[in-house]
């Protein structure tokens, strides 16, 4: 058994990726390790011709697989964009697993990082001693994916300065990147091409030069459209983090998952699924991805500070803790939620009971 925490996409589905490559009769582009159609199969999940179940990566609209999918087949690049929580660095990541059965070409996307993290860096010591040699030169994801036909990702592309975004450029529309140190340059082969993700809730984002937004596709990736889709999103996530982790704790109920995906869905929208009453929002996004991590984080509570079964008081500290983000804007908030709407509900007296002890 693995000890590895977190295995790459191209490990973990390792056997779903081998079945469907056995299974695909279709035209692959070049370099690809499976046909367009299987590769959205893997995304969203299916029954193969053989009865191998494919499990769903992305819970969603499957045309927007499509679309993504459809577009790393061309000379344009793929952006993912959306709100914090959305599934757009997990898209991606399969994405990359699928198409090119290597998702660790990356680029994590910072206010600090510089040109050479997308173009190309030096080996200091090699170049005072030799000069500029390519063994003195330092490959970069993005070159590394040119040379191989593979795909790149870049992570949170607006947090990067505009200047150095816009080195990009030259990649996207020449294929190439020029190195005139050595007065030469790499031209990417077939099947290359970059998925870059970007949340439009960031602090201090870096709009995207017109000239790079005209080489990127958007794909935007939206919340789940309802409850069950959800909850379903929630409950494969949390099952993957158990079987990982080795918790010992019990599956948890279906019920608690519901609760809190109902209580970050009313938050989130500013009124209740009922539709009858109107409730503040938070400052945070409170997205699926948060709500994963309060059942996970309750799961932990439950499993060394419990009795192994998942209670409203295990998840009380994780709901206050991604709702109230502004210590006095979100209190107000949560308080005010707390006693006009959970307080209401007969079902949900230990839930409103544990939060409340807690305060905030």
């Amino acid at each position: 058994m693995s000890t590895i925490l977190r295995q790459h996409a191209e490990n973990l589905f390792a056997q779903e990726l081998e079945e469907l490559k056995k299974q695909d009769d279709e035209h692959r582009p070049d370099n690809w390790v499976l046909s367009p159609r299987a590769v959205v199969t893997y995304l969203n999940g299916g029954k193969l011709k053989n009865g191998f179940e494919v499990s769903p990566k992305y819970i969603g609209n499957k045309r927007l697989m499509e679309i993504a999918v459809a577009t790393l087949t061309t000379d344009r690049a793929l952006l993912l964009y959306g709100l914090p929580g959305t599934a757009k660095s997990w898209v991606s990541e399969h994405l990359a697993a699928a198409i090119s059965g290597n998702s660790t070409l990356i680029v994590q996307g910072t206010a600090g990082t510089g040109e050479e993290a997308i173009r190309y860096g030096w080996n200091y010591a090699r170049l005072l001693a030799e000069g500029p040699t390519p063994n003195a030169l330092v490959e970069t994801p993005v070159m590394r994916a040119m040379k191989d036909g593979k795909i790149a990702r870049i992570e949170e592309l607006t947090r990067i300065g505009s200047d150095v975004q816009d080195a990009l450029i030259t990649i996207l529309s020449e294929k190439s990147l020029p190195v005139p140190e050595l007065n030469t340059e790499v031209q990417a082969i077939k099947g290359f091409n970059i998925i870059a993700t970007a949340n439009n809730r960031d602090k201090g984002v870096n709009e995207l030069s017109s000239a790079l937004k005209r080489r990127f596709n958007t794909v935007i990736l939206p919340v789940p459209d309802s409850m069950e889709e959800e909850i379903d999103i929630v409950k494969r996530r949390v099952e993957s983090f158990e079987k990982v982790m080795k918790l010992p704790a019990e599956p948890p109920a279906l019920q608690e998952i519901r609760r809190i995906v109902t209580i970050f869905r009313e938050l989130r929208s500013g009124v209740t699924l009922d539709g009858k009453t109107k409730v503040k929002m938070p400052t945070g996004t409170l997205s699926t991805a948060e709500a994963i991590s309060v059942v996970n984080n309750g799961l932990s509570m439950a499993a060394y500070f419990g009795d192994g079964r998942l209670t409203a008081h295990d998840l009380a500290a994780g709901i206050i803790g991604a709702v109230v983000k502004d210590p006095v804007q979100d209190k107000i908030v949560w308080n005010e939620y707390l006693e006009t709407v959970l307080k209401t509900r007969e079902d949900w007296k230990d839930i409103y009971r544990a939060c409340r002890d807690l305060g905030v």
